[in-house]
């Protein structure tokens, strides 16, 4: 019956512990969710304002110029006389001539018929003289008397372009028509940097804009007849077919405008541009927002169960130890006072033992964080201080730009807390070809208040074409910091301190070399220096475990570290690292297993 009741609440429990942990799951990932979709959201606000804004200053930076050469008397008389071909030969070249200078795709001419006396590409085969264009609406808006303006596909270049038609008037009678086309290509360019989407619909719902190529030229709802005639009387995208994209709304979703696109789920923000009509569009992926989520879940599942398996062991014990305790009832009162003996010192030498495998834990936790966080930690209160005066001077822009860094470092120290258990990592992260440059500046920026504070001259030597190398950007960058703070620590308090980096390849490898003019590394430590917790520094400057690390960061590399003499009397640091090769490519590849994580 004993048996039975325990079975029965075991049961019991483990089916508690698995409805605990399934609740604590579903709340952690609704709540990071939630917050995670709200901030993908602000983002989106934020990316929305700054595509609509340069579009519009885009598009305000030529608005004027129309008007104002339709104001030319070269053009005035021209329109007014345009049988006459000295007229027309010098008005070509004029127009070529404003063309370049201000930079825009194409001006032309039309006389009240929309027939094209004057071009700016009058050179070119593909030249608008003699090409009507009575059929477009900044034509017929200019000859009301008004600024016409128009997006389309030109129908004798293919470029895309915003047209601005100004009327040109001898004695207030309007007489023809100038056009002062521009391209709008550097703006959508400008959006493709980001890992967002941005895309802009016209009237009709037509994307003609989009930082990605292949929505061009497609709507998210299928046209309508009147749209469809549109489009085909004023030619607006020539001869190029409309495409529908896959596109599912969910206006419900998560308290945000949840658009589909094929199997990719964004956050949508929107916003109208009075004057040309058109709709501009902010899209931002909700795929990490749903990682992070699941992430979150993981943790809250996991930390849940572990709880309830350490009250299972707990509880196991006990049951054991009640056990153990009524069969010690039957036992001779000496045996007895013996076994209570033994078991008080056994469990005063576990509570021991429990305590000192609690203390080195935590030593070694707090050595690596302090080691590898310091050096961010410190940047990024630098630049703290440095927005707060800044915001005080009104300097909001700089402000902003410290802010993105702190940000930045932020994201490096969240990177960071994945690699610090420094010598028994399981494998599973992949390497990559690594850009040099980037790993270099960002270590540098990382490093740059430790080699201020030396009073340090920093310089660099990278060859103009240097390979990749098989690395993890965010480690190797970790290696570098660690070791220019090491040189930064033995050159301060030299005369002139002095730290150089270099880089060379070196056959099938990549050497960086960081030296400084410090004191240099004894002969007899050199085969100790890479050892944890081994330190050449006095008491409270170093833990010893900065060039452990690297070295097994490096070796998870495929590649080595040494230690020699600088050509200036210090330490000389050795990295070699893989280059990216046809018999060493990394895409894909998984890690080495080793103790840099």
């Amino acid at each position: 019956m004993a048996a039975e009741r325990t079975r029965h609440w075991i049961g019991v429990a483990v089916a508690l512990a698995a409805c605990l942990s399934m609740l604590a799951a579903w709340a952690s990932w609704r709540a990071t969710l939630d917050r995670v979709m709200d901030e993908t959201a602000r983002r989106g606000d934020n990316v929305l304002q700054l595509a609509s804004s340069s579009l519009s200053a885009q598009l305000d930076r030529f608005e004027r110029l129309p008007a104002l050469i339709a104001e030319q008397e070269l053009i005035r008389q021209l329109a007014g006389d345009p049988e006459n071909s000295d007229l027309v030969m010098e008005a070509n070249q004029y127009l070529e001539r404003i063309q370049q200078m201000l930079d825009a795709s194409d001006i032309y001419l039309m006389d009240l018929e929309g027939l094209t006396i004057a071009a700016s590409n009058y050179r070119l085969e593909t030249s608008f003289v003699g090409g009507n264009f009575a059929f477009r609406p900044y034509f017929f808006e200019a000859l009301d008397g008004r600024i016409g303006r128009y997006y389309a596909l030109g129908t004798t270049s293919g470029k895309r372009g915003y047209y601005f038609g100004a009327p040109v008037r001898v004695a207030d009678e309007i007489v023809g028509v100038l056009v002062f086309k521009i391209d709008l290509d550097s703006v959508e360019k400008s959006w493709r940097s980001g890992d967002y989407a941005v895309l802009v619909t016209d009237p009709d719902g037509v994307i003609f804009l989009s930082s990605r190529s292949e929505w061009l030229f497609h709507v998210m709802r299928p046209l309508d007849a009147a749209g469809k005639a549109r489009i085909a009387a004023t030619r607006r995208y020539a001869d190029t077919g409309i495409k529908l994209l896959d596109v599912a709304e969910d206006k419900n979703g998560d308290r945000h405008a949840l658009l589909r696109i094929g199997s990719s789920e964004f956050v949508q923000s929107q916003a109208t541009m009075a004057g040309a009509g058109w709709q501009v569009h902010a899209l931002i992926d909700t795929a990490s927002a749903h990682r992070e989520a699941m992430a979150s879940a993981a943790v809250a599942l996991l930390s849940v169960a572990l709880m309830a398996l350490v009250g299972a062991i707990l509880w196991q014990r006990r049951m054991r130890l009640a056990e153990r305790l009524q069969m010690q009832a039957a036992a001779q009162v000496d045996l007895e006072r013996r076994v209570e003996e033994r078991t008080l010192e056994l469990r005063q030498a576990q509570s021991d033992l429990i305590q000192a495998g609690k203390l080195a834990a935590l030593g070694q936790m707090s050595a690596a964080l302090s080691h590898e966080f310091n050096q961010p930690l410190a940047a990024a209160r630098t630049y703290a201080d440095n927005a707060a005066v800044l915001m005080d001077r009104g300097r909001h822009g700089d402000a902003r730009t410290n802010i993105d860094r702190i940000i930045s470092l932020i994201d490096r120290l969240t990177a960071l807390s994945g690699h610090l258990r420094s010598f028994a990592r399981k494998p599973g992260q992949k390497l990559s070809a690594t850009a040099l440059p980037e790993v270099i500046d960002a270590a540098i920026e990382i490093a740059s208040l430790r080699l201020k504070t030396a009073n340090a001259r920093l310089t660099v030597e990278l060859p103009a074409q240097l390979p990749r190398v098989v690395a993890g950007p965010v480690r190797l960058q970790q290696v570098l910091v660690n070791i220019l703070s090491n040189a930064a620590d033995a050159a301060e308090g030299q005369v002139s301190p002095l730290i150089r980096l270099e880089a060379v390849t070196d056959g099938e490898h990549v050497l960086i070399s960081v030296e400084d003019n410090g004191p240099g590394v004894n002969a007899a430590l050199k085969p100790r220096i890479f050892d944890p917790f081994f330190s050449t520094k006095g008491v409270g400057k170093g833990l010893g475990l900065g060039l452990s690390i690297s070295y097994n960061i490096v070796k998870d590399f495929g590649g080595d570290i040494e230690v020699g003499t600088s050509r200036f009397g210090g330490a000389r640091f050795v990295i070699r690292l893989l280059k990216v090769s046809d018999e060493n490519p990394v895409q894909g590849v998984p890690e080495m297993a080793s103790a840099a994580q």
